[in-house]
This record gives structure tokens, C-alpha cells and sequence, in this order.
């Protein structure tokens, strides 16, 4: 993770109170993970550090687009997203992420870095069902659709019949209440 040392945050020398880092985030930054689910990127994320005398907390906030395919036209399109992740930092005797909402960092480290929370708030923050905001209006015009149109089942109208053995046998249940 050496490319992301800019995402290392140094809070040894910071006095404290609210800090502010923002991040402007792009493909470029998935590559990282080997994550190629989006087409391009463009999310803006915000992390309010507040450093209190014992412990962290810290607030990531993001919004932006994904261009992300159709899961049902396969077509590409502009999803917007915005995800926030609240996580409180502590100090221990070695490092522990078992708790996702509490971080735990040895006594001896001065840094640390956030691209991993950023890199997961922003992946769940997509849906796992994406649908282009043209179908879900009925404005797409694409193949798969038509395709899918053209395969679609048809309901029939059935006139609803009875078979006759039933029938005798209702007749049995409201003759034996009379």
C-alpha cells in the first residue's frame, strides 16, 4: 500500500479537536484493490477527525457517481451513491479490526491509514440490484429489453372450473350441517 500513503493520516502532531481531510476519489484508486466493478468513478469523501485526549473519532462521509452496468440491459449508466461510516479509534496492545465500528491501534504507532475504510464504505454503499433509472420509468429502448419483452410470459385469462368430485363432496359438508 505504498501508493496510498496519501491516505495516511499522521496524528501524532495534530493538537486536539475537528480535523478535516477530503479526498477525491477515481478509478485510479480501486486499481489498488484490483476492484473493476465500475466503469469510472467520481466520489468526493470527507473524514472529520476529531482527536480527543485518549481516543479518535472519526466520520467519513461520500457522494458521487459509479458508472456501473444494468442488471437488466447491461447498458452503463451514472449511479450516484453517498455512504457515511462512522469509526472510533482506540489504543491497545496490538492492533485489532474485529469490531467494525471500533479500531484498535497499538500504543507505539503515529499513523494510520483510512483507504481501506474509504475503499469499503464506498463499495457498500452500490446496491446490489442496479437497475438504469430509464427502465425503472419505461423509457429504455435497448435490445435486451425488447428481447425480454418479446419472451415474456402471457398471462391467459382461465375460466375457473371446478372438478366434479370436489363438488360432491362440499355438497356432503353443508348437507351434514343441515
Amino acid at each position: 500500500m505504498k501508493d496510498l500513503k496519501q491516505y495516511n493520516i499522521q496524528f501524532v502532531g495534530l493538537k486536539e479537536g475537528k480535523h478535516l481531510f477530503e479526498y477525491s476519489i477515481d478509478n485510479t484508486f480501486f486499481e489498488f484493490y484490483n476492484y473493476s466493478e465500475f466503469k469510472k468513478s467520481s466520489i468526493n469523501v470527507t473524514l472529520e477527525f476529531v482527536k480527543k485526549s485518549t481516543f479518535f473519532e472519526l466520520l467519513f462521509t461520500a457522494s458521487g457517481t459509479v458508472n456501473v452496468p444494468c442488471d437488466v440491459t447491461n447498458e452503463y449508466f451514472d449511479l450516484e451513491i453517498t455512504s457515511k461510516l462512522p469509526l472510533v479509534v482506540k489504543f491497545g496492545p496490538e492492533y485489532n479490526d474485529d469490531n467494525e465500528e471500533i479500531l484498535i491501534l497499538p500504543h507505539e504507532v503515529y499513523q494510520f491509514n483510512v483507504a481501506q475504510f474509504i475503499y469499503e464504505m464506498i463499495v457498500l454503499a452500490v446496491p446490489s440490484k442496479r437497475v438504469h433509472p430509464k427502465v425503472l420509468d419505461g423509457t429504455m429502448k435497448s435490445e435486451a429489453l425488447s428481447k425480454l419483452e418479446e419472451l415474456e410470459i402471457k398471462e391467459e385469462k382461465t375460466v375457473e372450473t371446478t372438478d366434479p368430485r370436489w363438488d360432491k363432496l362440499k355438497n356432503l359438508i353443508t348437507e351434514k350441517k343441515t
